[in-house]
């Protein structure tokens, strides 16, 4: 940076911010650090004391603050995203629909390990809502060297690093379980709660089955539910080890392909979920009907952007799987 005098300083980059402090009034930045100078900022400087004022001298290796956080918005500013203007060097990107935040962790990780770069975000696979701020970014100092813009631009590569995954609108049929709902000894507490979480992402429950503990009926629901087109089931109660908790058998008898049977979440360890034909079909433990925030929670606006989830995702959740 170099100093000159105000009147020489039409159009020059600010390189600090410059402090108003009116007593009882006021005490802030006038002008903060990378603001452009005018004409009509002269008149207003000198009277903040400001003869002289160090401005941005262009060098062809640095990028102002300014320009290098539109390089970080470039790399991370992906599908359902929109940017603000850049404002003291900061660029922030928010949701323009409700979906899933999905961002590549690692690069993150390794473009944040870049020193004097700072990209922050939400947590990873959370659902949001439209006009959510979902991200922030900048660079530490005034300016920066282009070569370490260039390293952090091949570190991202060619796809964003950033996006909202939209909800896929879903068919949904549900089988509750249970001898003692079966058989109309007490009232099903269960679907409401279901039916409660599916509303919230636009959801609702098209085809409905009550079965007894037995395996061959839910395993024929199951079948049946299939057969009539619906595109998720899910299976609550029956999700224990005890000997007449049947419902994960059912559903590894209906054919379906068990992506895990068991998950290291608290509450919902005893959660399932399986895949027949890219079909979801879920077998919810009891707690999912009692407890706020459970592994349905997690999974189910996962399944709902159209992800095939893997053994490997649940088995990552177990660090801030303490719900």
């Amino acid at each position: 940076m170099k100093e000159i005098k105000v009147q020489d300083a039409i159009g020059q980059i600010l390189c600090h911010d410059v402090t108003e402090i009116v007593r009882g009034v006021t005490k802030g930045a006038k002008f903060r650090k990378g603001h452009v100078i005018t004409a009509e900022d002269v008149p207003a400087l000198l009277k903040l004391g400001k003869e002289n004022i160090f401005v941005w001298e262009n060098d062809e290796t640095k990028l102002h603050e300014n320009d290098a956080a539109e390089i970080l918005k470039n790399i991370c500013q992906g599908e359902n995203l929109t940017a603000s203007e850049v404002k003291e060097g900061k660029i922030e990107l928010s949701a323009t629909c409700d979906g899933l935040f999905h961002v590549d962790e690692d690069k993150i990780f390794e473009i944040n390990s870049v020193d004097e770069i700072c990209i922050a975000t939400i947590q990873n696979n959370i659902p949001v809502k439209k006009s959510k701020k979902i991200s922030g970014m900048r660079v530490i100092p005034l300016v920066i060297d282009k070569e370490k813009m260039l390293h952090v631009q091949k570190i991202a590569g060619a796809a964003p690093l950033m996006k909202i995954v939209p909800y896929k609108n879903f068919k949904v049929g549900l089988i509750v379980t249970g001898s003692e709902i079966f058989h109309g000894r007490i009232k099903d507490t269960f679907m409401p709660v279901i039916e409660s979480k599916l509303k919230s992402y636009g959801l609702e429950i098209l085809e409905r089955r009550i079965s007894d503990d037995s395996k061959e009926m839910t395993k024929n629901f199951i079948d049946e539910l299939l057969n009539l087109g619906m595109e998720m089931i899910i299976c609550t109660g029956g999700m224990s080890v005890d000997p007449d908790d049947r419902t994960p058998a059912a559903i590894r008898d209906s054919g379906a392909e068990i992506v895990t049977y068991g998950v290291p979440v608290l509450p919902g360890a005893m959660f399932m979920l399986a895949y027949k034909n890219k079909i979801p079909i879920m077998g919810l433990p009891g707690c999912v009907m009692y407890c706020a925030k459970t592994i349905f929670d997690i999974a189910l606006p996962r399944i709902l952007t159209g992800e095939i989830l893997t053994r490997q995702d649940f088995t990552k959740l177990g660090v801030g799987g303490l719900l």
